[in-house]
């Protein structure tokens, strides 16, 4: 380990309980694994993630997945080539229709649960809150790429113009509920089309009437298909010039440091509170200023560089009515939670900062070409109201097997069969980084870095060799030989 490098470093907790599911209400069939993060970085966390790990806060949790009752799949969306679906234009009509007009619709929103990370295995399971201190090597920025250029520090304020590239995502079979045929042609506005007709009458006439088109003074032209419309123009159109009331999105680092964040803290732990209570049913005391801290919107990550975690506040007429907490990594912007402020809930704030961070990450994407992908966190098939996150196409879900990304609509027919499924249909492909060697594996120990091979010398009756043996073989032989594992 170069000195004066950051590092991570955690505290492993096994996972042999099961604990209540709060998707099917299972009393005692939801099976996780679980460590607490004293300290993470980026990159090991993206790691993390590539392997089907997932953070509430600094507990660090990931499904047994042949085990547990709704297996929870990592999804991805490639957010360059994502096209909004009729659902999510309408949602953003919606917000529209409020910000010019105050027309707030009555009905209730979505339900999409962009907010529920809470039932996903984090602070209804077996969360173990750590409050001891590790001390730790010195902290710097996480290394780059040679090539790559690092997020800035984004405030993305209003009708915040973003280009993207014109290139269409693969085809793919129309499954129900997932948005647009993209196998169908491109839909045409009707003046478009009545325009296409005259043309095609016109053309009918001449030829009829012995006019060869070219000696027309008019020529008719080839009608040209339009490229369908940018995110980022919807999201611009929902945000009228002249508003009536006025919508702007602030990121925000998760720092104790920044004067921004400090600025708005007690704001936004009130909001915390009062959405929790509204919507989770919480008790004052489950969800106070000290819950809020070390709930799964606190710092978790080493904030380097523009990575790190962030607030993107999403203030109306000069106050916070919703906070979506999200982690920007080397490639990706991880979604982690959502709260709002109840008396929004018909305008759908969940889809609709969805929709906001999938234009975030395209933006994004333009400092740091790697950055493309937007993590909504798991995909649960066995759970209809979890389904929605496959509508942000196109997408991939996480092999459980060998931790490749596999296209969802490849995923779903195995899915329709049985709640697990190893989606890699290669039989001989493994996990390229299995466990090879756990003696090489890091371990700290007395505040002293040193080899799993070399600790267990030290200590030659220490009997968590299979403790040890199970972690190093769920994070990877790549990060167990980076992330430091505690030893008391």
């Amino acid at each position: 380990m170069a000195a004066g490098s950051s590092c991570t470093i955690v505290e492993y907790f096994g996972g042999d309980d099961g604990y209540r599911c709060g998707y099917c209400k299972n009393e005692k069939g939801n099976f996780s694994h679980g460590m607490w993060s004293h300290a993470m970085t980026v990159q090991d966390y993206q790691d993390l993630i590539d392997r089907g790990w997932r953070r509430s806060g600094k507990y660090v949790y990931k499904p047994i997945m042949n085990k547990t009752c709704c297996p929870q799949y990592t999804i991805r969306c490639h957010a360059l080539n994502f096209q909004p679906s009729k659902t999510h234009k309408k949602i953003l009509k919606k917000m529209s229709k409020f910000l010019s007009k105050g027309e707030m619709p009555t009905e209730q929103g979505d339900g999409e649960p962009m907010d529920s990370l809470c039932e996903e295995g984090g602070l209804h399971g077996p969360v173990k809150v750590c409050h001891s201190e590790v001390a730790s090597p010195v902290v710097t920025a996480i290394l780059t790429e040679e090539g790559d250029t690092t997020p800035a520090e984004f405030e993305t304020a209003r009708k915040d113009p973003v280009s993207i590239p014109d290139g269409r995502g693969p085809e793919t079979t129309p499954k129900p509920g997932v948005g647009a045929d993209p196998g169908r042609p491109l839909c045409r506005k009707a003046k478009e089309l009545r325009k296409a007709r005259r043309l095609q009458k016109e053309q009918k006439r001449q030829v009829g009437g012995g006019v060869p088109a070219s000696a027309t003074s008019n020529p008719a032209t080839p009608v040209q298909l339009t490229q369908p419309k940018a995110l980022e123009e919807f999201i611009n159109e929902s945000l009228p010039d002249s508003p009536l009331h006025r919508l702007e999105v602030r990121l925000v680092p998760v720092n104790d440091d920044d004067p921004q964040f400090m600025a708005t803290y007690e704001q936004s732990a009130a909001l915390y509170a009062r959405y929790q209570m509204a919507v989770h049913g919480d008790t004052p005391s489950e969800c106070n200023e000290s819950q809020f801290h070390f709930s799964s919107l606190y710092l978790c990550l080493y904030y380097s560089a523009g990575y790190g975690s962030f607030h993107q506040q999403y203030w109306l007429d000069g106050r916070i009515v919703a906070v979506g907490v999200v982690d920007i990594l080397p490639t990706c912007v991880s979604s982690v939670y959502l709260y709002y402020h109840p008396d929004f809930a018909s305008l759908s704030l969940g889809s609709y900062s969805a929709l906001r961070e999938v234009a975030f990450t395209r933006q994004l994407q333009k400092q740091s070409p790697k950055l493309c992908f937007y993590y909504l966190g798991f995909y649960i098939h066995s759970c209809n109201k979890m389904r929605y996150k496959g509508q942000y196409q196109p997408s991939d879900l996480l092999c459980p097997e060998t931790y490749v990304f596999v296209p969802i609509e490849c995923c779903i027919p195995s899915l329709e069969q049985t709640h697990y499924a190893r989606f890699n249909q290669d039989p001989d492909a493994g996990d390229t980084h299995v466990l090879k060697d756990l003696g090489r594996a890091l371990v700290l120990y007395r505040r002293t870095v040193m080899p799993y091979a070399a600790y267990a010398r030290k200590r030659k009756c220490s009997n968590d060799e299979m403790e040890v043996a199970q972690y190093a073989g769920l994070v990877g032989q790549v990060c167990a030989e980076r992330i430091l594992l505690y030893r008391a």
